[in-house]
């Protein structure tokens, strides 16, 4: 395809169960200017199969292959290869909705915006899926604006945007992961302007196995390194960030299989929610 509007870059690494809904989600868009670039980070599943099996009924899906790198590796490989307009982000176990990314470039283009954002859904039962929506079209250009409306440090979230090729200019870190927490907040500092896009979402699915769950010591390690990176680049260039608070263990108590009370533990705070989501205490202890 000659010229595509965006550049969609998956790495996937064993999520046989998840690829072809993700997949799925990818070529039935409607907007179809698009290239999907699918990287092969050493699986052992059957996910390469569904990779050549999608491969051969759309030939805007591009697939190569890695030994198993990680994510960050993955990304900046498909990187190297874009040749769209915008570069968009999918996790391989996650989908988007049909009017996605045409919603996304659309708004992009009509306002002459560097990033598109759209809000985004958590996939889990018994809870309202709907994790960041916005309600209006709107443009921000104050790095501080597009910090707060993004919800950072605590949304750090590559994947709900849209970003314009021409301006990138960033790998991520290979052998960590947090590495979105690491590198946003240096892409909205870069780029001007940012718009909201209401209506349409990214549906992202929380598993135990990802790497974002792991309560590995590497996973701890990487985090703090993340958070220092985040932090030391906003003090540096005058960004305000809220104060980060230190998630120490979340307690889930259920009756019959259904989630009856949370109690998130934080260094200094207490949470109860009831039902997991709906807040019921708050206190702090010292």
């Amino acid at each position: 395809m000659n010229n595509p509007k965006i550049s969609i870059i998956v790495p996937v690494y064993n999520v046989e169960k998840y690829l072809s809904k993700c997949l799925n989600s990818l070529i039935n868009q409607t907007l179809a200017e698009l290239e999907i670039l699918c990287v092969n980070d050493g699986s052992t599943d059957n996910s390469a199969k569904i990779l050549a099996d999608f491969a051969k009924i759309d030939s805007r899906i591009k697939v190569f292959f890695q030994e198993n790198s990680g994510q960050s590796a993955a990304r900046n490989l498909a990187i190297e290869r874009a040749t769209g307009e915008y570069l968009g982000f999918v996790d391989s176990d996650d989908w988007v909705d049909l009017d996605y990314f045409e919603k996304l470039y659309n708004t992009a283009k009509k306002y002459d915006c560097d990033i598109a954002c759209a809000g985004f859904k958590r996939c889990k039962r018994f809870r309202s899926p709907i994790k960041k929506a916005f309600k209006e079209t709107k443009i921000y250009s104050n790095i501080n604006d597009k910090v707060l409306i993004d919800k950072l440090p605590h949304h750090n979230y590559l994947w709900n945007k849209i970003y314009r090729r021409d301006k990138w200019d960033f790998k991520f870190t290979e052998g960590r992961i947090f590495e979105d927490m690491a590198i946003l907040i240096k892409i909205l500092f870069k780029y001007d302007k940012m718009v909201t896009v209401p209506n349409t979402y990214y549906n992202y699915r929380k598993t135990q196995g990802s790497t974002v769950t792991l309560a590995s010591k590497k996973s701890k390690e990487d985090f703090n390194w993340a958070r220092k990176e985040l932090y030391s680049f906003a003090e540096q260039n005058g960004i305000t960030l809220p104060k980060y608070k230190s998630f120490n263990k979340k307690e889930t108590f259920k009756f019959c299989g259904i989630t009856i009370l949370k109690i998130y533990h934080y260094r200094d705070v207490r949470k109860y929610k009831l039902c997991g989501f709906i807040p019921l205490l708050e206190y702090e202890c010292w």
